[in-house]
């Protein structure tokens, strides 16, 4: 291969480097980070599912399901990994 081919090469690399960085990179630090936040939700977390709905952990089930109070004796079960925030925690006792 002769330095042209190679010099050819060099801004496809470069791209890919700065997808990397700007792009990749990013994207999977979001998913850890959303995926430790997931794994702390425990009772009595305010949380925001990804549909808009707010509500309080009552119990959590299995590892991917939880339960959750919208309104006073309301409950639905969820899937943990679609909720979006945790508004508040509550302090383990």
């Amino acid at each position: 291969m002769d330095s042209k081919a190679i010099g050819q090469f060099i801004p496809l690399i470069l791209i890919f480097v700065i997808f990397y960085f700007l792009l990749i990179r990013p994207q999977q630090k979001k998913v850890r980070e959303h995926k430790a936040m997931i794994d702390a939700v425990g009772r009595g977390d305010t949380v925001v599912t990804g549909g808009g709905l707010i509500g309080k952990v009552v119990r959590v089930l299995e590892d991917d399901k939880a339960e959750v109070e919208i309104a006073d004796n309301v409950t639905i079960k969820i899937i943990k990994s679609s909720i979006s925030a945790v508004l508040s925690k509550t302090e383990p006792k």
